[in-house]
């Protein structure tokens, strides 16, 4: 199935936080991880990121990387410089207060079907 980001915000439950010009984006896969260092390494282009980290840096990642979109987890909310950033690189974020393994499982089971 393809799978953009607002589907999936509407199926999980999503709360967007920002980049919102970009829920139109294909996600094709995900990669969850706390650890920028892992991220930049193991991620691909048009991955949803699954994280608890909140910082401004996880932005510069994302773009980087090029993924579809950042997800906080167990309720994280971004700090002010994420928002921020998130707006002027386009890059959706989105909030939700299931953990990350749930995440995970529900967009596995999305995409795969």
């Amino acid at each position: 199935m393809k799978m953009n980001l607002a589907i999936l915000s509407e199926k999980l439950g999503l709360e967007v936080r920002g980049g919102e010009d970009g829920l139109n984006r294909e996600v094709s896969g995900g990669y969850v991880g706390d650890l920028l260092s892992d991220v930049m390494a193991n991620s691909k282009k048009n991955d949803v990121w699954i994280t608890c980290q909140s910082h401004p840096n996880i932005i510069a990642v994302s773009a980087l990387k090029e993924h579809a979109g950042i997800i906080l987890v167990l309720g994280k909310e971004p700090e002010r410089d994420t928002l921020e950033n998130a707006s002027r690189e386009g890059i959706p974020l989105l909030v939700t207060t299931l953990s990350g393994f749930e995440v995970v499982g529900r967009i596995y089971n999305l995409i795969k079907t």
